[in-house]
């Protein structure tokens, strides 16, 4: 953070089962009161491992958010708004934002494939829409979408930690999916001294789903709202919850879509993640394998159809529209794991049926990466031949700007001007306090004997920490404390103890950067995990008073300072599951008296620019003394971090005593308050 370059001055209907798509001929649903006899194929389900919703529910019992709202399976295999296993629920889809022309529309205006009237939860009748663009790929949406009905509530009880209104998409998916991944640890955490029979990211979805809210639930041909070319997640129900792609276990999400006064089935969005013979060495194109017949048992191998998600595909190489691309990779800190990476919208240029190695016939489509978009998938490949050879990184200054004090070397890079580097400082890795640490209040320790268990009652840290271990067994922070307690000297425990994570330094390959108009920045190689540990703000403990007398022209001081709402709402939302509420609202927040400057001394976390809508939060963290007044600050992910995206935090909101050293914001955010 080069705080000196950081600013400048100054209706009764329901309705009908549609048949799953069979040919190239499409399908359309009987008039009403008309019975249509169902398919004696089983039929496609988007979201399987969820089960069903619980009894009641869709009742009008909670109120849905006009942009977040319930989705469940239907018998012809798409996603429906409004409606759950039991009846209508009360639930508005997203508005209209301005997206790339696809030429191809959904048959009603809540981009879903279906015709008829919908009934709301309160028995009124919604007008019958329609909506179209020219088969051409004309823009103009021939009918005016409904103003969403925004309600952060669930079962009448505000929910704090969701966004208070629907006026940026991005922000919507952000809370959706921060929200989606603090129950998922929540349930990590209680997993572990529990009997857990279903995965922690399938638990947090039902939750979630019960609870109504989810992003961009209308299906659409091109891009999602507040999805970004670039955003990356580690499980398939994230991608299911934010509406970027609807089933939870196949690789191809597909809708029933108008193009003039035809209808047609298209594929909206596929994921390549590996099960099948896919080739994706080229960040521009893709060969993507259809789906079906890729069984591991090879009595059940069998040819491919063209069906469902194949004919989707098939007839939107015809159509010519848009599909989103999600690309699969090998997640290098997970044995098992996977990141999924958003690269964009495609185009299929050609289709082929190919001999398998199981010698099965397959379908090919190879699909071209639209110009003109930010780099996705590139970036990822490109990190990564870095990360196995540093040398290969160019525009480099210095290789390692810690002169060997960090474990990972920290590379200085400017790709702007002609800066040859930050101002002078001493590189540490280290907190220089104003007293020993040995003379300051010791802590006490745990008696485990060989490393510290989730659920024993019998653990001093454990109980410190309100009897749950704060971080997962990959090392992730669970949720926001006033103070973290880890393991430390006075513990009995080893340092493979799982609650050693943040004294351990940093685990990442990190450049300081020029950035164009902030000075100096902070980015990594890798993707960081929401929840995962980053670096400690390093440098000397400054006196109190002293502070206030002689800090005008020191811009490196770190205050604990009240940040904005995003890092206040990082908690899990615990009303989910009928836990209290751990909401502190600003009023509420009480600072800490220990300040910290970095002008002189510090480490990479001096380089972190301020932002409005950050991507890391602070947490005070205690390990080798006992003085609460004067803890460890430690910077943790608060979402998923893709490689080289700049790491920020939240300085603080501006009051009465810190309008001295208010500056003009530069973030650029939506949600930019003007003054840090």
């Amino acid at each position: 953070m080069d705080r000196a370059r950081n600013f400048i001055p100054g209706p009764n209907q329901e309705l009908l089962d549609i048949k799953p798509i069979r040919s190239l001929a499409p399908m359309f649903p009987a008039p009403m009161g008309v019975n249509i006899n169902q398919s004696s194929t089983p039929p496609l389900v988007c979201v399987t491992p969820v089960g069903q919703f619980p009894t009641g529910f869709g009742g009008g019992n909670l109120p849905a958010f006009g942009s977040f709202a319930t989705f469940s399976a239907t018998a012809n295999g798409f996603l429906q708004a409004g409606t759950s296993a039991n009846g209508a629920i009360d639930a508005t889809p997203i508005s209209a934002y301005k997206t790339r022309s696809s030429g191809a529309t959904a048959l009603n205006g809540d981009d879903e494939p279906y015709s008829g009237n919908q009934t709301s939860a309160s028995g009124r009748k919604a007008k019958k829409r329609s909506a179209g663009l020219s088969a051409d790929g004309s823009d103009g949406v021939k009918a005016k979408r409904p103003k969403p009905v925004y309600k952060n509530l669930v079962a009448g009880k505000e929910l704090a930690f969701l966004p208070a209104s629907p006026n940026n998409p991005r922000e919507i998916v952000e809370a959706v999916h921060m929200t989606f991944e603090a129950l998922r640890r929540r349930h990590l955490q209680m997993d572990e001294t529990q009997d857990a029979s279903r995965r922690a990211d399938l638990k947090a979805g039902a939750i979630m789903m019960a609870s109504n809210i989810r992003a961009n639930v209308g299906k659409r041909v091109g891009t999602a709202p507040g999805v970004e070319i670039g955003d990356i997640f580690y499980f398939r129900m994230e991608l299911c919850i934010i509406g970027l792609h609807a089933p939870s276990m196949g690789g191809i999400d597909y809708m029933s879509a108008k193009f003039g006064a035809d209808e047609d089935s298209v594929a909206i969005c596929i994921v390549a993640a590996g099960g099948y013979e896919n080739e994706d060495d080229d960040t521009d194109t893709l060969v993507y394998s259809g789906s079906g017949g890729n069984s591991r048992n090879t009595e059940e191998r069998h040819d491919q159809k063209l069906e469902r998600g194949n004919l989707a595909l098939e007839r939107s190489m015809h159509r010519k529209n848009e599909i989103r691309v999600v690309r699969g990779f090998k997640d290098p800190a997970m044995v098992a794991g996977k990141i999924y990476i958003y690269d964009g919208l495609y185009k299929i240029q050609e289709s082929w049926t190919e001999r398998t190695k199981f010698g099965v016939n397959c379908f090919k489509y190879r699909l071209q990466r639209e110009p003109g978009q930010r780099d996705g998938a590139a970036i990822w490949k490109m990190t990564q031949r870095w990360i196995q050879d540093p040398s290969t990184r160019g525009r480099v200054i210095l290789r390692d700007l810690s002169s060997g004090t960090e474990s990972i070397p920290v590379c200085l890079v400017n790709e702007v001007d002609h800066e040859k580097g930050p101002g002078q400082f001493t590189y540490t890795n280290q907190v220089k306090y104003l007293r020993p640490v040995s003379s300051m209040t010791p802590m006490q320790g745990c008696g485990c004997q060989s490393v510290c268990l989730p659920g024993d009652a019998n653990c001093a840290c454990g109980q410190h920490n309100g009897g749950d271990l704060p971080y997962s067994s990959s090392g992730v922070l669970v949720c926001r404390k006033p103070i973290v307690y880890e393991c430390g000297e006075a513990c009995h425990c080893t340092l493979n103890c799982r609650n050693r994570v943040s004294q351990k330094g940093i685990r990442f390959h990190f450049e300081v950067f020029r950035t164009a108009n902030r000075g100096w920045g902070l980015r990594c190689w890798e993707p960081i995990r929401a929840g995962a540990f980053i670096c400690e703000y390093t440098g000397e403990v400054i006196d109190e008073l002293k502070v206030n007398l002689d800090d005008s022209e020191d811009d490196y001081i770190f205050q604990t300072v009240c940040p904005g709402e995003k890092t206040l709402k990082w908690n899990f939302g615990p009303e989910l599951i009928g836990e209290q509420s751990t909401y502190v609202s600003a009023e509420e927040f009480q600072p800490l008296p220990i300040k910290i400057s970095a002008k002189k001394m510090g480490n990479v976390s001096r380089f972190m620019n301020h932002s409005c809508s950050p991507n890391v939060f602070w947490q005070p963290v205690q390990y080798n003394h006992g003085d609460d007044k004067h803890p460890h600050i430690m910077f943790f992910a608060l979402n998923h971090i893709a490689p080289m995206t700049e790491l920020t935090y939240d300085y603080g909101v501006v009051g009465e005593e810190t309008s001295h050293r208010a500056k003009t914001c530069l973030c650029g955010s939506l949600t930019c308050r003007g003054l840090f």
